[in-house]
């Protein structure tokens, strides 16, 4: 696929990717984005990083590799293929925290006692593919960034979105907030249509 994507382009992947199990998960991708958007929401995120939370994995579906990643072993860098396919449709305050929710996980890692080990296999798997653990410089270097809260934010939704059979608010539902804070002209014309 061709990028950046165009609305239309996000909305199909968006809505294909219900029939694709999230790399190593018992959830679908679709159903992992609702349910990291769902919990966004639910903790009074706006709407931008509540569409973040939605998005953070598009670069999965745009390589469609997801669960090719873990059993090759490799990087996929979904992150940063993500924020190139969604650079069309959206500023930095989406695009930052899905670039950066990747060093999030490799944060938290190297910040919180614990947090490692409440990770599920495939994420525990996705670290070391991730360069695993951050340095001390690393983590001082993180913590700077001003889109570091944000980012650790989403990782949390991330990590918690692997629910099974949890209801969530319909795709219709984000896809409008989404538009909402798009940056995308006609985007915004037709959501006010």
């Amino acid at each position: 696929m061709n990028m950046p994507l165009t609305w239309l382009q996000l909305e199909s992947l968006l809505i294909g990717s219900a029939a694709s199990l999230y790399g190593g998960e018992a959830v679908s991708q679709l159903e992992h984005a609702l349910q990291s958007a769902q919990c966004a929401e639910r903790d009074g995120a706006d709407a931008a990083l509540v569409t973040a939370a939605l998005l953070h994995d598009v670069g999965h579906l745009v390589t469609g590799q997801a669960d090719d990643e873990l059993a090759r072993g490799i990087d996929d860098r979904h992150e940063q293929t993500g924020v190139a396919a969604l650079s069309k449709l959206f500023g930095n305050n989406v695009l930052a925290p899905i670039a950066l929710h990747v060093s999030a996980k490799r944060y938290l890692c190297a910040t919180e006692p614990g947090y490692a080990s409440s990770l599920s296999p495939a994420s525990l798997l996705s670290l070391q593919l991730q360069g695993g653990v951050m340095s001390a410089e690393e983590t001082s270097r993180f913590a700077a960034n001003p889109h570091a809260d944000a980012a650790v934010a989403l990782r949390r939704w991330d990590d918690e979105a692997k629910v099974v059979g949890l209801p969530t608010p319909s795709l219709s539902h984000y896809l409008a907030l989404a538009r909402s804070v798009s940056i995308c002209p006609t985007v915004q014309a037709s959501a006010a249509a």
